[in-house]
């Protein structure tokens, strides 16, 4: 795209920009801090107890080799930072989460090693292991890792003292978000490890940030605001982490505690909401398993924090109002849908073009799937992942629901209207809109019905004004549709008819996870009138 077009795709981009993300990105590049070598303060010592966060699967295979992103490498042969591997596998060769990872206690040994080599081979402020995000998460993992019962060596000590002042230098202000959060946790965490003046003006700064992202950041319902079950998960362990460090330094945060304390309820429950029977989370926006503890795991987590249990959810209709998500549920049929806003406004950069999406799961295993996130950047793949022909929607003359372009940009973004729900009994009734084609010749406008039974479920799309729609049915990999012909599921069959569209199927792919591509098969409906119904029975 050039000329007048990429300047008005431009235009709607940045327009919603806080001045903050503008004049924060200008200071950011411009600014040459130096990193202050100065001795570390003293360790605080801890007046409360420490309890075992959530834990990853195991990543370190060796003692300078990692599998990251399901690619094994040695930093032997690599290095720290190769530009040749992609960014976000050194991203994660910095972070250190295996310090706390499944097994980590048998570890120990090349742990420690580990993180004295990196300390003599990344250089306070130099490459991709200095970048606030790894920095913010390093910093916290080496303090848990300490905080645990391990032995920090005094030059990790020293370090993890440079990196912090480094970091308060660094704070990803043009970015916002997930990001500057971590930042500010990052900082807590160095505040409350460490003593005397230098450690409180850390925490003063971070609780600051806090203070007011917190209350952003996590909605009413008990959402993450970026709206990516993935980093909600991620978000929910950062306040389960900020718990369990008030335990351990009580005196530090009788200031802070309670506004944690306050949101970590509605937020397990989003979690629970967003994820299918087979325990893992759906698939909307930039998501994807393996990222972020198991929401199992987090559970777990919250309850030896003795935050108690969760209720179980069942049958019915319960909508995430503020978040735009509702699930519906009856009989063996979990339907998780999508019907509000792709995000922020002025942070839309892990938005998918997904509005009014759907997946499915039956008798506890999924169905209906979005096609998932299995990388990062600025390629092809990346932007058709992002892509409304990705997921279980409908397009208008092959165009997008919302302007996704580059590897995080949104230029104009659908907005649902008209949301209407009736849970009252058997069937479960919701319906929305979407403005996201307007921008287009005749504004037309695309409604989507849909009507679950314990039997079955009904979808309708219907198109207000012009334009060719067709609909996509991603399935589950292992479900193979043949035309006429029941499609046979683990403990049932599902028959499929359709009104008002041509139906046919073809090849795709899945990623449930980064670096993992699976063969799936995804079905389209193409209108031949102006609405399009298509019911799933399952009796």
């Amino acid at each position: 795209m050039h000329g007048p077009a990429a300047m008005l795709r431009l235009w709607h981009t940045v327009r919603h920009l806080k001045f903050v993300q503008v004049y924060g990105r200008a200071r950011f590049r411009l600014a040459r801090p130096r990193p202050d070598m100065s001795p570390a303060p003293a360790v605080r010592l801890h007046d409360g107890s420490w309890v075992m966060p959530a834990a990853r699967r195991a990543s370190m295979v060796g003692p300078s080799t990692l599998r990251l992103l399901y690619v094994e490498r040695s930093v032997d042969s690599c290095g720290w930072d190769d530009p040749s591997i992609a960014k976000l596998w050194r991203y994660n060769l910095h972070y250190f989460d295996d310090l706390l990872a499944d097994g980590a206690s048998t570890r120990t040994t090349w742990h420690r090693a580990f993180m004295s080599r990196w300390v003599r081979e990344n250089p306070p402020a130099s490459g991709t292991g200095w970048e606030p995000y790894p920095t913010s998460l390093r910093i916290v993992n080496w303090v848990k890792w300490t905080l645990a019962g391990n032995d920090l060596p005094v030059e990790c000590v020293q370090s993890l003292a440079i990196q912090a002042r480094w970091l308060r230098q660094r704070l990803e202000w043009h970015l916002l978000g997930n990001h500057l959060f971590v930042n500010a946790k990052a900082l807590v965490f160095a505040g409350c490890f460490f003593d005397g003046p230098e450690a409180d003006a850390w925490l003063a700064e971070g609780l600051s940030i806090l203070r007011v992202q917190i209350p952003e950041q996590i909605l009413a319902d008990g959402g993450q605001f970026e709206r990516s079950p993935m980093y909600h998960a991620l978000a929910l362990e950062d306040m389960l982490d900020l718990e369990n460090l008030a335990r351990m330094f009580p005196t530090r945060s009788v200031s802070w505690r309670g506004m944690v304390q306050d949101r970590i309820a509605s937020m397990r429950h989003w979690l629970g909401v967003m994820c299918h029977p087979d325990g893992e989370v759906s698939f909307f926006n930039d998501s994807a398993i393996g990222v972020a503890p198991a929401p199992a795991e987090l559970d777990a987590y919250a309850q030896r924090l003795g935050l108690g249990v969760i209720p179980q959810l069942g049958d019915g209709c319960t909508l995430l109002a503020e978040s735009g998500f509702v699930r519906m549920q009856a009989g063996p049929a979990v339907v998780i849908a999508d019907v509000g806003p792709v995000g922020p406004d002025y942070l839309p950069g892990h938005a998918h073009a997904d509005t009014l999406s759907f997946e499915l799961s039956l008798d506890g295993k999924r169905v209906l799937v979005n096609s998932g996130t299995s990388e990062y950047g600025i390629g092809a793949e990346r932007l058709r992942q992002r892509g409304t022909e990705a997921h279980n929607t409908v397009t208008v003359g092959g165009h997008d629901s919302s302007e996704v372009w580059g590897g995080f940009r949104v230029a104009r973004r659908a907005q649902p209207v008209d949301r209407v729900i009736n849970s009252d009994g058997d069937p479960i009734c919701v319906s929305c809109s979407h403005d996201g084609f307007a921008r287009l010749a005749g504004r037309p406008i695309h409604r989507r019905d849909w009507t679950l039974t314990p039997t079955g479920l009904t979808v309708t799309d219907t198109i207000v004004g012009p334009g060719e729609g067709r609909s996509f049915w991603h399935w589950m990999p292992g479900i193979h549709v043949l035309p006429g012909s029941p499609i046979a599921l683990a403990d049932r069959s599902l028959r499929v008819s359709v009104n008002g569209a041509v139906w046919s199927t073809a090849s795709s792919t899945w990623h449930p996870e980064f670096g993992v591509l699976m063969s799936n098969e995804r079905s389209c409906a193409e209108f031949s009138e102006r609405s399009c119904t298509v019911c799933l029975d399952w009796t």
